[in-house]
């Protein structure tokens, strides 16, 4: 049975945090999930970031990715400005992170930690202390946007690019194992769902943000359409952005 404009408007509210690409890096991203009929709640580079676009149902605050306490906060002042939480985002947007850390020095190695590592696993931490104390239903996607290692560049024969820094490899690796823990929490909380994604760099979407945000909608969407709580299988599946979501193992890596 078809539903009219506003139920099915209606079925696309939701309120989710995005976490891993501060505004305004991640505004295109945060405003095509805004697009979809979701408040979003942020961070951002400065406190005058914050502010800018409340207009658009995107909200934000600022942190310290090497602190666990901001990383609380950051879901506390989410759930609070939005009055809910049903989606969280964790983005890993390699390319983004290698013109930051375009090279290996050793001088930039404890904030690349803390950026690329320590926020995430700080954050993914404290949500799910978080998720147990509430016990309220909620979809958590870790995605993943690859950027070629020299090593990688290597292996298939890729040329033309610029391989990421050690640092910014070693990272998106922490980010990939970090997201496969934490989706086999699933198994012992029916009221979790986990989708893992990657977009890699050959992916048709990869320069497309608004093309990766409506993705993800619709794997939200897919997920809260299932009958029955998710599984291990299913959440321990690493999907491909574009593609149709995975119900079970899959070759893709």
């Amino acid at each position: 049975m078809e539903c009219n404009a506003i139920v099915c408007y209606n079925q696309n509210m939701a309120n989710t945090l995005f976490i891993g690409k501060d505004l305004p890096d991640g505004l295109a991203f945060a405003e095509a999930l805004a697009d979809s009929g979701r408040q979003v709640f942020c961070v951002a580079k400065s406190e005058a970031d914050a502010s800018k676009f409340e207009s658009e149902k995107i909200y934000a605050t600022t942190w310290n990715k090497s602190s666990a306490v901001s990383a609380h906060s950051v879901i506390i002042k989410a759930e609070t400005k939005l009055e809910s939480l049903d989606e969280v985002v964790f983005y890993f947007d390699a390319s983004n992170f290698c013109t930051q850390f375009e090279l290996d020095r050793t001088e930039d190695l404890s904030n690349g930690i803390d950026t690329m590592i320590s926020g995430f696993i700080f954050s993914a931490t404290e949500l799910l202390k978080r998720i147990d104390q509430r016990k309220e239903k909620i979809s958590v996607l870790f995605l993943v946007k690859e950027y070629p290692s020299k090593y990688d560049m290597l292996s298939s024969k890729t040329s033309g690019l610029v391989p990421a820094s050690t640092l910014v490899s070693a990272a998106q690796a922490a980010f990939c194992a970090s997201a496969e823990n934490f989706s086999t929490n699933v198994a012992d909380r029916d009221f979790l769902s986990v989708i893992l994604a990657k977009c890699a760099y050959t992916n048709d979407f990869y320069k497309n943000e608004d093309g990766i945000a409506d993705w993800v909608v619709s794997a939200f969407d897919s997920v809260k359409a299932m009958k029955n709580p998710q599984t291990v299988k299913q959440a321990t599946v690493w999907n491909k952005v574009g593609a149709k979501l995975s119900t079970g193992f899959s070759l893709f890596k």
